[in-house]
């Protein structure tokens, strides 16, 4: 029989082993210096103008951290009297329970349990979420020095910030959202209970059920666990002081019933290309790296107003299922980007990228270029003309109502009185879409009727440089526009849809332009981040200039090529657009509270090369004032109701009629006003729609180059509506369209911005 002292020494050198783990563990278990990627991981929380959540992604958890101030007491004190009575007094560590813990793991018997707050908090912000004896001695070192070294306000508020909550939200704020569709702040006492009862384990205490994962956890199941669960925590909160008896009562009144499961939130319809957008924005206004901004924690405050993007949508579908058959061969492939704009203001309150991502469209047609925006390219020609005048004016700007030559088939003069030339050194004939014969017409009228022969020749007399600085000046991107050759009065270039609501909101802001934004806000961790002021007015087109060029497009909706735009039943102003062999349609217009741009277009789902729209519902050829005209119609009559019509700015007379050389004389000599009444057609003009083609003409365009055309040389009739046909490196490479599901061109910040 061993001795009373052998025994005792035994003891007492066991003892003393434990105390010197106990105290090397203690020495050499620092608390970590970086929290788990799990825990760093947060949500980036997008809202809607109206300041409500929009959406939040992308990290891997549904995270998103709030302030100690942001949490309501009662759910602090729910917490506490469901899980750590004495958080507040005690070492960070229940021993007790950790030996228990550390049985069960030897034992293999439940894992649950023998954790105080600051050790969940350790475990969930510096440690991994495995059960081994290793990760449980670790976490009690950790939570030992954590609770030396931080304020308990801290831990609590690191705790409720990582908890699981269930249905895919980590932290309070995540899961006040997810069951309750309200800020963490707004919690009841009653609904904080609930929530604190799901930290016993949400899998079992979410009354919507999760049979996926435990067929024990049926709804019924679930209901009662979790009735049971909360009305222990109120109670609990009574009995220790945290509630009073008028609260409690209150409180347990009625079971606070949480909103059900819905579809996964995060990137599908329109929200996917409105997060593409606003992150696009945050990254070229910010130093944050792309890294850091998908590892999350950021507050995204939009300009998107949801009715206006839900209106803008179903405006997009309603047209599309009463004109198109998905059926027909003609039909499919067909895609819409639009966006509309604030004058005065800048701010993007709704765009439509496409059809979703979870249908496999990833590119955001709204916010790309490639896709040219034909003739209502027209008003920056007719701008600088009127702003710069043409070479044989000596500065003095061009009346709209000078007169050009509209006829079909033309030869286009260069300043030294020599004509553009072919390839092989032939004239080169620029093409109107139909041969009918205009003569010598107004500006005003060439506008209207969207004819093409007039703005090329006005394009060469001005100079394409000062009509590429006007555009640019109104706000197109100079990277989206192409070569300043005479096919470039007639829209070649290819700005996007974002851009050219821009651009034509500063006609309705009487000259006046502000870059297009989408962010007004950033926050991390609650603090406004630096750079997203909102942009400056700046003077960009002088006011008078910018009101005539208005004044004239009011004409093309009232008379001209946008007459379904007629029906919106207020004052608005617009241009039309149709490009080389009808691949792409536009319609850009405007009232002095909006600016909204359509493109409609074609394209090769494998090679993302445009495809003709001749055929395309039915129709022979698709023009800017058919369908891109109706949905925008749709749109601004929802968009726009309960709206004043101010109408526009009436314009002061402008410039000088310096008619093209050949005109018939003499030449009125003194200025005429847009408004005049224009009678100088000798021959009837279409009234209701854009010309249609004549059976002999293809819809292709012809420019002044011959890699300006698409099929045969330069002198191939066509041009839908005005429209000259673009090089084919801009209409048919998928490298610069850029529109395909996921193509490599998808032109960056506002469209434009992927070439030089």
């Amino acid at each position: 029989m061993p001795s009373w002292k052998l025994i005792s020494g035994l003891c007492l050198a066991f003892f003393g082993s434990l105390v010197a783990v106990a105290g090397i563990g203690y020495a050499m278990v620092g608390i970590p210096t970086e929290e788990n990627a799990a825990a760093l991981s947060q949500n980036n929380v997008y809202y809607w103008a109206d300041g409500k959540q929009m959406v939040a992604t992308g990290s891997g958890e549904n995270r998103q951290n709030i302030s100690f101030e942001q949490i309501p007491k009662d759910m602090q004190w729910a917490v506490i009297s469901a899980e750590n009575k004495t958080f507040y007094e005690d070492s960070g560590v229940d021993p007790m329970g950790i030996a228990r813990a550390l049985a069960n793991m030897a034992t293999g018997g439940d894992t649950q349990g023998g954790s105080t707050i600051t050790q969940q908090f350790v475990k969930n912000t510096y440690l991994s979420q495995e059960q081994t004896v290793s990760r449980k001695f670790k976490e009690m070192f950790i939570s030992i020095k954590v609770g030396t070294k931080l304020d308990k306000r801290d831990i609590l508020q690191g705790y409720l910030n990582t908890s699981y909550y269930g249905r895919g939200a980590y932290g309070i704020q995540a899961a006040a959202q997810t069951y309750y569709g309200k800020d963490a702040e707004d919690l009841s006492a009653s609904e904080c209970a609930f929530l604190a009862a799901l930290l016993k384990g949400p899998t079992y205490y979410d009354p919507a059920g999760n049979e996926g994962l435990d067929s024990s956890a049926t709804p019924d199941a679930n209901r009662e666990r979790s009735e049971k669960r909360w009305r222990w925590i109120l109670g609990e909160m009574n009995k220790d002081g945290h509630l009073s008896d008028a609260k409690y009562q209150e409180a347990i009144s009625e079971y606070p019933e949480p909103q059900g499961r819905k579809a996964i939130k995060g990137m599908t319809g329109q929200i996917s290309y409105l997060v593409d957008t606003a992150k696009k924005y945050v990254l070229a206004h910010s130093d944050i790296t792309e890294a850091q901004f998908d590892q999350g924690g950021y507050q995204i405050y939009t300009t998107f107003e949801r009715e206006k993007v839900q209106a803008l949508a179903q405006s997009v579908k309603k047209i599309e299922k009463e004109r198109l058959d998905p059926k027909r061969k003609l039909d499919q492939h067909v895609q819409f980007g639009a966006a509309s704009v604030k004058p005065n203001d800048g701010a993007i309150v709704a765009l439509y990228g496409g059809a979703g991502y979870e249908k496999g469209h990833f590119n955001n047609n709204a916010d790309t270029s490639g896709v040219p925006v034909g003739s209502t390219w027209k008003p920056f020609v007719l701008a600088a003309a009127m702003q710069y005048g043409t070479y044989k004016s000596d500065g003095v700007g061009v009346s709209p109502m000078s007169k050009y030559n509209g006829n079909d088939h033309l030869k286009v003069q260069k300043p030294d009185g020599s004509y553009y030339l072919k390839e092989d050194n032939s004239l080169f004939y620029q093409e109107n879409e139909s041969d009918h014969p205009w003569g010598y017409i107004t500006l005003h009228k060439a506008m209207e009727q969207s004819v093409n022969t007039p703005f090329v020749q006005l394009g060469v007399d001005v100079g394409m440089e000062k009509v590429r600085d006007i555009a640019q000046q109104a706000g197109i991107l100079k990277q989206s526009f192409s070569e300043t050759n005479p096919s470039f009065a007639l829209g070649t270039s290819t700005p996007s849809a974002i851009r050219m609501a821009d651009a034509y909101a500063t006609f309705a802001a009487s000259g006046k332009q502000v870059d297009p934004y989408s962010v007004k806000q950033v926050k991390r961790g609650g603090q406004p981040l630096p750079g997203f002021d909102k942009p400056a007015v700046k003077e960009a087109i002088p006011a008078n200039v910018a009101n005539n060029v208005t004044k004239v497009l009011e004409n093309v909706i009232e008379n001209g090529t946008a007459q379904n735009a007629k029906a919106l039943g207020r004052t608005a102003a617009g241009k039309t657009g149709t490009t080389d062999e009808n691949k792409s349609a536009w319609f850009v217009g405007y009232t002095q509270q909006l600016s909204t741009a359509v493109a409609m277009f074609r394209e090769n789902p494998k090679s993302h090369a445009l495809l003709s729209m001749n055929g395309t519902a039915g129709k022979d050829s698709i023009h800017g004032g058919d369908i891109p005209t109706e949905v925008w119609t749709e749109y601004m009559k929802v968009a726009l109701k309960g709206e004043s019509d101010p109408g526009f700015p009436e314009p002061s007379p402008i410039g000088r009629v310096i008619d093209q050389v050949g005109a018939p004389s003499p030449t009125p000599s003194v200025t005429a006003t847009p408004s005049e009444t224009v009678t100088e057609e000798p021959s009837p003009s279409p009234s209701t729609s854009e010309p249609e083609p004549t059976p002999s003409a293809s819809a292709s365009e012809s420019c002044a180059f011959g890699w300006c055309n698409d099929n045969g040389g330069p002198g191939d009739p066509g041009g839908d509506d005005g429209d000259v046909s673009p090089a084919p490196s801009v209409s048919e490479t998928s490298g610069t369209g850029g529109n395909g599901n996921g193509g490599n061109g998808n032109g960056g910040f506002f469209g434009g911005t992927d070439t030089e």
